[in-house]
């Protein structure tokens, strides 16, 4: 007879096919005891009860005390799928990874400092780095990871996953950032719009729950927005609806990125801001240069200039916000990005200038807030999607 030398590598594929066995178990045929799941999948009693251990220990199973045939026993409840997922964030001046479980809450989370918009190939690089890092940190292996999602700071085209040639990473036109990350994990990725996925987080948890008309504006270095419509995420026929930094408010204003003149994103985006911070404010002649966090602190501490900044951007937003409404009509609009901590100097001019460029009929069901989520909408956004796909 020969004998079979089980590796260690083997040893681990085949619990995970028993684990499977077990969930799939579970799934068809609802809560069981340990005896009957040893049955159903053939398992012996003391496989089970191990699988079934570490099964609970990461939430996958519920299990409490039952009898059967007058004898104590366990029943087991399939709590959640098991596995793991990824987000990815990439902005122009940082990645973020974040994992979490098949349910999409966030287990752990890194961040590193990085140049995304110089090289889209290095960017991914590292962040393949940062993922099997955060991983390690969690003591998750990446065969578990179910799914990746990433999170990109321009328009995706939902066809060729490429992105598209106007937005804050230039240089990214064209790069297919999912199967460039696939490549680098062996995990399926998936790539998305950050905007889109800040939208999903809010209406999930944050400050678009109970909505099912939403419009999440991200303000960084551009101006985008997430879009949905009776539930629904509208990305339009391109992956580029939501692209609301390229509203025409001023024909003969600034020329922006995209070759037109005046767009939104020339009146609210971070460069153009930090362009008019008034040489009295102390952030203007400070050694390093000054950051949108910045300029809101002074506004926020009542520095005349700065507040004048603030407010010009808020009365440019409701413009392009009043279009917005009179095309969706939401019942909620949603400021995020690091202009919306400036909180009622930002959106009280957005709001009178909505009131000025809306119909009374899109403004009367409809609520203006700020984020409830904050920086990272858009990294758990990311673990919602991948939850939802795998699920």
């Amino acid at each position: 007879m020969t004998e079979t030398v089980v590796t260690p590598g083997s040893q681990s594929a085949l619990r995970q096919a028993n684990e499977r066995r077990v969930v799939e178990v579970l799934r068809s045929e609802g809560t069981l005891t340990q005896a009957e799941l040893a049955r159903a999948t053939g398992l012996s009693a003391a496989s089970v009860s191990n699988i079934v251990r570490g099964l609970r220990a990461v939430g996958t199973v519920s299990v409490r005390d039952t009898s059967s045939n007058g004898r104590r026993a366990r029943a087991v409840t399939l709590v959640r799928s098991p596995g793991a997922v990824a987000a990815v964030d990439f902005t122009a001046g940082r990645v973020a990874v974040a994992i979490g479980d098949s349910g999409g809450t966030m287990l752990s989370r890194e961040e590193i400092a990085y140049d995304v918009a110089a090289d889209p190939g290095r960017s991914v690089r590292r962040a393949a780095w940062l993922v099997e890092t955060a991983l390690m940190r969690s003591r998750i292996d990446l065969s578990s990871v179910s799914l990746v999602v990433a999170s990109v700071p321009g328009p995706v085209d939902p066809g060729t996953g490429e992105v598209g040639g106007i937005s804050c990473v230039p240089r990214w036109a064209g790069f297919r950032p999912a199967e460039a990350l696939s490549e680098r994990l062996g995990v399926e990725v998936v790539a998305e719009n950050d905007a889109n996925l800040a939208v999903l987080a809010e209406q999930h948890g944050g400050a678009g729950a109970g909505a099912e008309h939403v419009i999440h504006l991200v303000i960084n270095e551009g101006v985008g927005a997430g879009i949905v419509v009776a539930g629904q995420l509208f990305r339009g026929a391109g992956g580029t609806a939501g692209e609301v930094g390229h509203i025409a408010l001023d024909p003969r204003g600034q020329v922006c990125r995209c070759g037109n003149r005046g767009c939104l994103e020339t009146f609210v985006g971070s460069r153009y801001l930090l362009d008019m911070l008034p040489q009295t404010a102390e952030i203007a002649r400070g050694p390093e240069p000054a950051r949108i966090q910045d300029l809101v602190a002074a506004a926020r501490a009542g520095n005349p200039g700065c507040r004048r900044v603030v407010a010009e951007a808020g009365n440019a937003l409701g413009q392009g916000v009043a279009i917005m409404a009179n095309l969706f009509n939401p019942e909620r609009v949603i400021v995020g990005g690091p202009l919306s901590e400036a909180g009622d100097l930002l959106l009280d001019p957005m709001y009178r200038s909505m009131e000025m460029g809306a119909l009374g009929s899109a403004l009367e069901r409809l609520e203006l807030v700020p984020s409830g989520i904050g920086r990272d909408a858009s990294l758990r956004g990311a673990l919602r999607m991948a939850a939802v796909r795998i699920g």
